[in-house]
């Protein structure tokens, strides 16, 4: 009887190879074409998207919805408040989530399992949001930029996360050599452990970025002033002013030349809809790639251990 050897493969295993890459090759087509969708409708000719006859190519190319954006002033300002709120809340998640993740990896802490649960119990409950809107009104925080940057200030499974890296990935050995030489707590999380935790703190400044970036939920409740508004809720206001400029110019007597004018502004309204996505997601999607190596080895920390 012929043996096998471990370079030889079966046709099970050709025909498990093909299934394999297919579905991924699918999987992949799937998540790849609304962002492509955005892209050719953004550029394709209003009356075409609006009408569904876009689906794979780009009908009619023009880049008036950019050109529309450009010139829009309350973009850019609400780019550079989405910006601000991304750029320090991300530092104040950080400033949280890392320090309290390291302390509560020590196994020996006090209190460390008690602390551990109360920090899970606000994963299922919370005070509400009337009384968070309360508490945070007699701070003052309200209608400030401050408050959408420390809103969300802790995720917990965040925390959970990178406790798991600490515990992990940093041999306890390191920790007893430096106090072996006399450094305190303090010096070795910032001399040791803080280096050594580049790929986890990568990855929870990606996902506390991106949820800063499209957060607009907490805008709404928390600022009423335009000048403080996101890019989010900017976006939604612009797109809801142009789509409901078709229906109001409907309503009153106009001539044809200005009812063509509104109906092609509540086309534009439409591929300004995807140029408006494609420009808010093109930030992440540019500072994806630098984090990408951090991401699958920070994304996996805990799940093998030996």
């Amino acid at each position: 009887m012929k043996k096998r050897t471990l370079t030889q493969t079966t046709p099970g295993d050709k025909l498990m190879t093909f299934v394999v890459y297919f579905v991924t090759i699918l999987v992949a087509l799937i998540c790849l074409y609304p962002l492509y969708f955005t892209v050719i409708a953004s550029i394709s000719d209003p009356y075409a998207v609006y009408t569904g006859k876009v689906s794979f190519f780009p009908v009619g190319f023009t880049l008036d919805s950019y050109k529309e954006v450009i010139k829009n002033d309350q973009i850019w300002q609400g780019y550079a408040n989405t910006t601000f709120y991304t750029v320090v809340g991300t530092m104040f998640n950080l400033a949280l989530t890392i320090p309290g993740a390291y302390a509560l990896s020590k196994q020996k802490m006090f209190g460390r399992g008690f602390l551990m649960m109360l920090f899970v119990v606000t994963m299922y409950f919370s005070g509400g949001m009337i009384p968070t809107y309360i508490l945070y009104k007699n701070l003052h925080l309200v209608d400030t930029r401050a408050i959408l940057c420390i809103v969300g200030g802790l995720s917990v499974y965040n925390l959970i996360v990178t406790r798991t890296y600490f515990q992990n990935s940093i041999s306890e050995e390191l920790y007893e050599a430096a106090r072996i030489d006399g450094a305190n707590e303090l010096r070795i999380f910032w001399n040791f452990a803080l280096p050594l935790s580049g790929p986890i703190i990568a990855v929870m400044a990606l996902y506390y970025a991106v949820g800063h970036w499209g957060s607009y939920f907490s805008a709404m409740i928390y600022v009423t002033k335009t000048s403080y508004q996101p890019l989010q809720l900017v976006l939604r206001r612009i797109l809801i002013l142009n789509e409901t400029a078709f229906a109001e110019t409907m309503d009153l007597a106009v001539s044809d030349e200005e009812l063509a004018a509104a109906a092609r502004r509540s086309y534009l309204a439409t591929t300004m809809k995807y140029s408006l996505v494609f420009i808010a997601s093109a930030p992440m999607l540019a500072a994806y790639p630098f984090v990408q190596k951090f991401f699958v080895k920070g994304v996996m920390v805990g799940s093998l251990k030996g």
